[in-house]
């Protein structure tokens, strides 16, 4: 079967004008990532939104519920942006009743910049997507969190284990 991608934007997605130096959202850069990454799996994509994780409201989330319960896929990866992702993964689990294995990945830096680590976590959260057991996920920079577990710090811009050391590949 098939893993859906959900995409709701974040910094993964977002593109720079170089005239007044703003970030935007113009289209998703999925399909671009999976065939620089190779990748051969049977993946289904749909953008559910193109927002900044700080201004997703209850109803984007509940779109997002809505979605992941809905779909016939049981294993999904969302890309999603760093600020809010461990709140939309709570959220998830509290409201996601099938048993289907759900990774959230992002990005610090955008795509468009070239030397993002988006690509990396990508490819980290299809390969956990497909290992992990049912539940709710945070996957960056390489490793994997347990939804609540886990926190972005932004003293140093990763994430990390609510109690310690993370999980490494």
């Amino acid at each position: 079967m098939a893993i859906r991608i959900f995409i709701t934007g974040g910094t993964f997605d977002k593109e720079y004008n170089e005239l007044n130096g703003q970030l935007f959202f113009k289209d998703t850069h999925m399909h671009d990532l999976l065939e620089l990454g190779r990748c051969r799996l049977d993946v289904e994509i749909r953008t559910l939104m193109m927002i900044d994780s700080l201004e997703m409201t209850d109803e984007d989330r509940d779109l997002i519920v809505h979605q992941c319960n809905n779909c016939e896929e049981d294993r999904i990866v969302i890309t999603h942006g760093t600020d809010t992702m461990a709140d939309t993964a709570r959220i998830l689990a509290e409201k996601v009743t099938a048993s289907k294995t759900i990774v959230l990945t992002g990005a610090m830096i955008p795509i468009k910049f070239g030397s993002s680590d988006g690509l990396f976590n990508l490819g980290s959260a299809l390969a956990f997507v497909q290992t992990l057991p049912p539940g709710i996920y945070v996957a960056m920079n390489g490793r994997y969190f347990n939804w609540d577990n886990v926190r972005k710090n932004r003293q140093t811009g990763v994430f990390e284990e609510v109690e310690g050391a993370g999980r490494k590949v």
